[in-house]
């Protein structure tokens, strides 16, 4: 009878300490690992974007297993005490602090359809009309840019020159190419100078601007293309919350008193 007894007993303390060694997904050197922290780092990699599969479950365990080991052996040689792993613990606080202020602040301000749709209404007002396939020869001097317009009318390839004497690193290179652009894209003296030509026609005269003198040419003329609203919506609402977080982050700023 004593030993059915004792076997019960046995049989019940198994049963109480199952749920307890059920939370930890291991012990290490008698010092439980809890499930917590593989749910924790399972939802920090989903917040970053990354999809963490079934077959990944096994990797998070080993790693939370692995740092329990590496931060017991710290804290063995004392080195949680150190005024350097205070001052990181403390930069390290501040900034997940300040992340989830920010992520607060999204989560309860966000950016609206209307908004978005706002914004790109005003970047089609802005970007319509026109789009000039250009080219110019950037110099420094305005004898330089006379001097190529000469050498234009004798017969000179515009390409060949761009190549030759362009001070601009990004077109040059490519005969003065300048691609497609709105006016808009470029500063108001080149862009007042450029829609006054027509495909095929050169500036008569050098067009100076802060960068230099240009001479220039119109390549082509097109009506401006615009993208689909749904093409650049998650764009749109990135950079209007982009801009709304630092509104944001101002506001607290002039509001701080500082001394």
């Amino acid at each position: 009878m004593k030993k059915v007894l004792l076997t019960a007993v046995a049989a019940a303390s198994i049963g109480l300490a199952l749920p307890a060694a059920a939370q930890n997904v291991a012990i290490v050197n008698g010092k439980p690992v809890p499930k917590e922290r593989v749910e924790m780092l399972s939802a920090q990699l989903a917040k970053a974007g990354r999809q963490v599969s079934p077959e990944m479950q096994g990797q998070l365990k080993d790693e939370v297993i692995t740092r329990e080991i590496f931060m017991q052996e710290a804290q063995k040689r004392g080195l949680d005490a150190s005024d350097d792993y205070k001052a990181q613990l403390e930069l390290a606080r501040q900034t997940i602090l300040i992340r989830e202020l920010f992520a607060d602040y999204q989560k309860k301000n966000p950016v609206t359809d209307a908004e978005v749709k706002a914004e790109y209404d005003k970047f089609v007002a802005a970007s319509g009309g026109k789009e000039y396939k250009a080219r110019h020869i950037l110099v420094e001097k305005e004898d330089e840019a006379k001097k190529i317009l000469a050498d234009l009318k004798k017969g000179s390839k515009f390409e060949e020159l761009a190549k030759k004497l362009s001070k601009d690193p990004g077109s040059g290179q490519n005969g003065g190419d300048l691609d497609w652009a709105n006016p808009s894209s470029y500063v108001p003296e080149f862009a007042e100078a450029m829609i006054k030509l027509k495909k095929g026609e050169t500036t008569p005269a050098p067009v100076k601007s802060q960068f230099g003198w240009h001479v220039i040419r119109v390549d082509d003329i097109r009506d401006a293309q615009m993208p689909k609203f749904d093409e650049v919506k998650p764009q749109i609402a990135q950079q209007l919350q982009q801009q709304k977080l630092a509104q944001f982050q101002e506001s607290l700023r002039k509001a701080a008193k500082v001394e």
